[in-house]
């Protein structure tokens, strides 16, 4: 019996699910990365009118909301997260309109849409950043970002030691002579959260967002918005080395908690339970706490538990902690598994493990694959929000062997930073087994896409017993249908064999094995759903190795 599937509740309208009161603690939130998802009108590139046509296949996968990857007008030096202007669309995804009938048809659809907001940095495209070049030193608009001298007899060192997330100094320096701070690249420049119009401004960007329809905002790079008094410098040691794992005086300032209290009296201005969800690299699931508790941010990723290698004990230990860390201050926890910064966990779990988020080889295809179903089931049994990226429900590969001349990362083109291979994991997904981009669009499509993608697409798994997107329409049918399984802050571990993760929550009964050989188990009732071919006999079940097994004891 390795697949039970359930019907999964009716999701007819928003109206239906606006009635389950903080919607958002168990939510199912699905990553649309736009240009990738879905292209209508055949330049290979996706668009806002392609995700709309796409609406009724994720209604059906049985998600409740989906979160967008930016689609504002910009230059696309960072695939979009460099924003030259925070109300308008980029032609390249449509227009004002496209978003607004997106907008509604999703709520049509019973679905909830959260945009993402960029409040680190701007473009160097953006209004305030070209004028404050083109006024020179003194000018005002200078105080909105962070223009300083430089160090050296002629100003020629930059201002301090900070390194770019993406490789090479924080900093660029413009022809007058001063310097301009970018944490990620030169046409990026960091916001001066100090400066009173800088708040202004993003106040009336929540606005016009949520006058729009939107139902909450995935808040890019959160934790680096407030830096340190003065922009000390950092010290000699590797920063690359230390992101997310140290303080950094430009990271986790405990000074950006105010600008998230003042953000979250706008939201709660607006009916419908509207949500702020923190991308917050921090050094401990306790400092990520901070980002939620109740007069802040509804949610926060779950990094440390992404990070996590296909072992029980680490498993185990990241579950306990998130648990912990959210119960005092009442906030959800969250899982996430991959998105569009890190390599899919399908290639992830298929290399050997300590090899980090950024991955460069296919590793075991069979064996990724398998544990990527399992750790799905896993995550999905837990309490709290679960994040799902596009494609991921196909059980789709990291594309590790891109030729340089088609990537776009700008990480991959500066030396010493990121290893600037996350366009592995940005390839438009498969739609059909057959044409040009495997039903993406028209046309083709702005990455290639593996010749072997066809037996992976949505036609050619819809359906099909066992097939990975079958695998999670049954899972997330299971879950609407038992809504405790999402809900509540604590999970009762059950004795288990080594390397083996169980855990009662009521009567339901989640037992993963992380090890590559098959163990004998109790067998805890009715098998809801396996990853794998799960067989019963005696009272005992047999649970293959990298199999995830959901039961019903009840």
């Amino acid at each position: 019996m390795s697949q039970h599937s359930a019907d999964p509740a009716p999701n007819t309208a928003l109206a239906t699910v606006a009635g389950h009161r903080d919607w958002w603690r168990d939510a199912v939130i699905y990553q649309v990365y736009p240009r990738s998802f879905a292209d209508s009108d055949g330049d290979g590139m996706g668009d806002l009118e392609g995700i709309r046509s796409r609406l009724p296949y994720l209604r059906a996968l049985g998600v409740d909301a989906v979160w967008l990857s930016p689609f504002y007008a910009s230059p696309q030096a960072d695939a979009g997260y460099d924003v030259a202007d925070y109300r308008a669309v980029d032609p390249m995804f449509g227009s004002l309109l496209d978003a607004d009938a997106l907008i509604r048809d999703a709520h049509a659809e019973g679905l909830r849409i959260i945009v993402d907001l960029v409040p680190n940095h701007s473009s160097d495209q953006y209004e305030w950043f070209k004028r404050a070049l083109a006024e020179g030193p003194g000018s005002p608009l200078r105080n909105r970002y962070h223009f300083r001298p430089g160090k050296g007899v002629d100003g020629e060192l930059p201002p301090n030691d900070w390194e770019s997330v993406f490789g090479g100094p924080a900093w660029t320096r413009v022809p007058d002579g001063e310097w301009y701070l970018h944490l990620f690249a030169p046409e990026q420049p960091d916001f001066n959260w100090e400066h009173p119009a800088v708040g202004d401004e993003f106040r009336s960007i929540l606005r016009f967002w949520l006058d729009m329809g939107v139902d909450g905002f995935r808040i890019d790079v959160a934790h680096g918005l407030v830096k340190a008094a003065g922009l000390p410098d950092l010290g000699t040691h590797d920063q690359l080395k230390l992101l997310g794992n140290d303080v950094m005086p430009f990271f986790d300032q405990d000074g950006v908690h105010a600008v998230y209290r003042d953000w979250r009296k706008i939201l709660d201005e607006y009916a419908g339970e509207k949500i702020f969800v923190a991308e917050a690299w921090t050094p401990t699931v306790e400092r990520t706490a901070n980002y939620v508790r109740p007069d802040e941010l509804h949610q926060a990723f779950n990094f440390q538990y992404l990070s996590t290698d296909w072992d029980a004990e680490e498993l185990r230990r990241v579950i306990d902690r998130t648990l912990e860390a959210m119960r005092p201050v009442g906030a959800p926890a969250t899982w996430v598994l991959s998105n569009h910064d890190v390599t899919r966990h399908a290639t992830r779990f298929a290399n050997p493990p300590g090899l980090g988020t950024q991955i460069r080889t296919a590793g075991e295809r069979e064996l990724g694959l398998r544990r990527a179903r399992a750790a799905t089931l896993l995550m999905l049994a837990l309490p709290g929000s679960a994040y799902l990226y596009q494609g991921e429900e196909l059980g789709l590969p990291d594309v590790v062997d891109l030729p340089d001349e088609v990537r776009q990362d700008p990480a991959y083109f500066r030396s010493a930073g990121q290893d600037g291979f996350r366009d592995g994991c940005r390839v438009p997904i498969p739609w059909t087994r057959e044409g040009s981009s495997y039903g993406f669009g028209p046309g083709g499509s702005w990455l290639p896409q593996p010749s072997v993608w066809g037996e992976l697409s949505v036609q050619a798994q819809q359906g099909v017993p066992g097939s990975t997107l079958e695998l999670y329409r049954s899972a997330l049918a299971v879950r609407r249908a038992r809504p405790d399984l999402g809900a509540g802050e604590t999970v009762e571990w059950l004795r288990a064999p080594e390397g083996v993760l169980a855990f009662r929550r009521g009567d339901f009964v989640c037992v993963a094995n992380t090890t590559g050989e098959p163990v004998t188990i109790p067998a805890y009732g009715r098998v809801l759903l396996a990853s794998g071919e799960v067989t019963e006999a005696d009272g005992e079940a047999r649970v293959p190795g990298d199999t995830t097994a959901w039961w019903a004891s009840a």
